[in-house]
């Protein structure tokens, strides 16, 4: 069948451009660097729990997986930059509580929406909170604790304002009638000394900033706030086993792509991650730093999006409990 000459340079000039085209367009996901954005400076809990989930990805992916970090307003300036990113699986978020469940409620003018501009891939790990007391409170369970701040009200400190711990604080406060009075510090470590000091009389804050004290004996912590007890002081009952029923609270991470991310490509990243925490080193190097790894289920696209909105739920009422005004 003859071709007509219009039609043959049509076709040729198709196969031209597509040649024009670059490699990239037709590779493989992923075939260059992976950026890993993490919200806050180099050293804190999302910084080094990114870097150990990056790792693994790395290592299952075959490209470098590359930390970025961000940091600034609690979070949300690394958010924002990932929200309005390419979504091509080429730029990812280290997410925790602040910028996805705590700043809606306490920053007035956030340009990004945690629920809708973001695809969640897996929640990786999280550090429940717990209450540690001085050694000169006359407390050994959590039930003395609130019954004794029923006579006298015992200061509580945390990691600041609107700060995850502070929102853990209102609804145990909410929870139990426990009468306490917030002391806001800029992080859970720089209010450690003032406890051991016993100008605070107590402190909400993570289980791996408090464990070191407690096995030190220079505090004590009464109630940690997660499911089942750790692994890392089995003695240590929960809140639930205090009698505040189904109360868990923590400082978790994990691995966010922008919104728009090709379904594909995030179950790609999700699979990378959990193998990732499933064996080998990561695990037991999260679990070293007072971590909890996330259920199989968590570690999943859906698992972790789910969790995400229960979060935000729970520090929408927080909020309202401490009276918090968006500013």
């Amino acid at each position: 069948m003859a071709i007509s000459r219009r039609k043959l340079i049509v076709t040729l000039g198709l196969g031209s451009a597509a040649a024009l085209l670059p490699r990239r367009a037709f590779a493989a996901y992923p075939d260059r660097p992976i950026h890993l954005i993490v919200p806050f400076a180099p050293g804190g809990n999302a910084d080094i729990v990114g870097r150990i989930v990056g790792e693994r990805m790395s290592a299952a992916l075959g490209q470098p997986v590359v930390i970025d970090n961000r940091g600034g307003a609690g979070g949300s300036i690394g958010a924002e930059a990932v929200a309005r990113s390419v979504p091509d699986g080429y730029t990812l978020f280290v997410g925790s509580n602040g910028p996805l469940t705590v700043n809606p409620f306490i920053q007035a003018k956030l340009r990004y929406d945690p629920l809708k501009d973001f695809a969640p891939v897996a929640l990786t790990s999280y550090v429940p909170h717990c209450i540690i007391l001085g050694n000169k409170v006359d407390a050994k369970t959590l039930a003395d604790m609130i019954a004794i701040s029923k006579k006298e009200q015992i200061s509580v400190a945390t990691s600041g304002v609107g700060s995850a711990s502070h929102m853990t604080l209102e609804r145990f406060k909410a929870a139990t009638g426990a009468n306490v009075v917030h002391v806001p510090y800029r992080s859970g470590g720089a209010l450690m000394p003032d406890l051991i000091g016993g100008s605070i009389q107590a402190a909400m804050t993570e289980f791996s900033t408090a464990l070191p004290l407690h096995k030190g004996s220079q505090a004590h912590i009464v109630a940690v706030a997660s499911a089942k007890r750790s692994q890392l002081a089995p003695d240590i009952p929960t809140f639930i086993d205090g009698g505040v029923k189904d109360f868990t609270a923590s400082s978790y991470i994990g691995i966010l792509a922008p919104a728009a991310t090709p379904p594909a490509i995030v179950a790609q990243l999700q699979k990378a991650i959990a193998d990732g925490l499933a064996s080998g080193p990561a695990p037991d190097r999260l679990r070293a730093l007072g971590s909890d790894i996330a259920t199989p289920e968590q570690i999943t696209p859906a698992g972790f999006a789910a969790f995400i909105k229960t979060d935000y739920g729970r520090m929408k009422d927080a909020a309202k409990l401490a009276g918090i005004e968006p500013q």
